[in-house]
């Protein structure tokens, strides 16, 4: 296997010249920005959408209330919940003639979330992921593989379109396929790939599969959202692929990707365009906005969005804010550690997936490939990970390796698990977001 390049371990730092002014604004010109435009969303919410007027006025507030930034915490949340009872076009606040584009939600657990988008909107989304990329080492002129899904999930074309704002090539090729898309990564030589870091692992495989080194192509980027992963994925794919691994977030309710990016020079969490979004972290049981530098629910309003403008959303993303680093202005949120609906809840111990990831991939002998299946055992529930090993494990070494995940877990976290350690290939890859639980407790 070949020693990693000097070149694509360096992260550079774009020239300040070739920042949006935003990105060089002092904190008080943006703190100022920010006031300016938060006025005008909780202006025009209230003006426009129903559910926005009934539930300031519930609230007993008003938008002329809002003086400081610090006065958005006198007003209501909203919730996935609040999207899905307006179903389909209540929480829109423009004509209908005005909205150019619509997407949504898979809508797998109810209503999708429906979410529009005017002429304005789509050319400020195309800026903030253009200026996302840019921040994780794309460059004008560079060949982007784009393999997050196209159609209603707003993840191909929201990097499509940024992609080409940035003045890069886009190569459309969503999900699926996946030969295929080896095949295309090396004809066609890109320097950026965009896609799902689960589903960046099953190139991975396809690569090596083919008897190709994943560290031989000409990818030197890859930018990866849309689930939660952590430094030891990084890790994994960094090594495995020989490029950059670096984190961008967004959410259809919000935008889509592009609400926050992790810059290549950094990647010590992720730069929130505050310009467009402004963030708080909220205590996820009782509401209250945390300090920064707490952990607790990420939430966001936003500030310049026509169509469908979005006050105190609870995202369910557990983060904290920290100060910026390398966009000194920009507040960053750290990786996501995880969701508060996907928090499980095991004989009294909160669990996240990411942190049964981070062992399994320190683990000799493991796979990255793993999923997590929650059972009825009597009167109690069990976990038992499912986790594949590597072609070249020996029986003795996945035996080892499931003696030391399930210690692992229970001195890390706090309850015991069970380990059923399975051959190579076996469990489901994803091509889109990863559904790493299958709860199958008796209902």
């Amino acid at each position: 296997m070949s020693t990693p390049t000097t070149a694509r371990r360096l992260g550079e730092a774009p020239h300040p010249q070739t920042l949006d002014p935003a990105e060089r604004m002092s904190t008080d010109e943006l703190r100022a920005l920010q006031l300016e435009r938060l006025q005008w969303s909780l202006r025009h919410a209230y003006d426009n959408v129903r559910h926005y007027r009934r539930s300031f006025d519930a609230a007993g507030v008003h938008p002329d209330d809002c003086k400081d930034l610090a006065d958005l915490a006198k007003f209501p949340t909203t919730s996935k919940a609040d999207l899905r009872e307006n179903y389909p076009f209540g929480m829109f606040a423009v004509p209908q003639a005005e909205v150019r584009r619509i997407h949504a939600s898979s809508g797998t657990t109810g209503r999708p979330t429906v979410v529009g988008y005017t002429e304005r909107d789509i050319d400020t989304w195309a800026g903030l992921v253009a200026r996302s990329i840019r921040a994780a080492g794309g460059r004008p002129g560079h060949k982007v593989h784009n393999a997050y899904g196209y159609g209603l999930f707003t993840g191909g074309l929201g990097a499509h379109y940024g992609i080409e704002k940035l003045g890069a090539t886009a190569i459309p090729v969503s999900g699926g396929m996946t030969p295929r898309q080896v095949q295309l990564i090396r004809d066609f030589e890109p320097d950026v790939i965009m896609l799902t870091p689960s589903y960046m692992l099953t190139l991975l495989d396809e690569f090596e599969r083919q008897g190709v080194d994943p560290r031989s192509t000409s990818l030197k980027v890859g930018i990866f959202g849309a689930e939660p992963w952590t430094e030891q994925m990084r890790t994994e794919i960094e090594d495995r692929m020989d490029m950059h691994a670096v984190d961008i977030y967004g959410l259809s309710e919000v935008m889509g990707p592009g609400v926050s990016q992790e810059c290549v020079e950094t990647k010590d969490g992720l730069h929130i365009w505050e310009d467009h979004f402004l963030p708080e972290v909220i205590d996820p049981l009782d509401g209250t906005v945390v300090a920064d530098g707490e952990e607790g629910e990420l939430v966001f309003t936003s500030l310049t969005k026509q169509a469908l403008p979005i006050i105190r959303y609870r995202t369910r993303d557990l983060t904290r804010l920290l100060p910026g680093t390398a966009r000194p202005s920009m507040r960053r949120m750290e990786k996501i550690t995880g969701r508060s609906d996907d928090m499980i809840i095991l004989r009294g111990v909160n669990l996240f997936p990411t942190q049964i990831e981070e062992i399994v991939l320190r683990t000799p002998g493991f796979a990255p490939h793993f999923q997590l299946e929650l059972t009825t055992q009597g009167r109690m529930d069990a976990l038992t990970v499912r986790v594949e090993a590597r072609p070249d494990a020996s029986a003795e070494r996945r035996r080892a390796a499931a003696v030391e995940l399930v210690k692992a877990v229970k001195d890390t976290i706090g309850v015991s698990v069970t380990c059923d350690v399975v051959d190579p290939d076996t469990l489901e890859r994803s091509v889109g977001k990863l559904q790493r639980l299958r709860d199958l407790r008796a209902k």
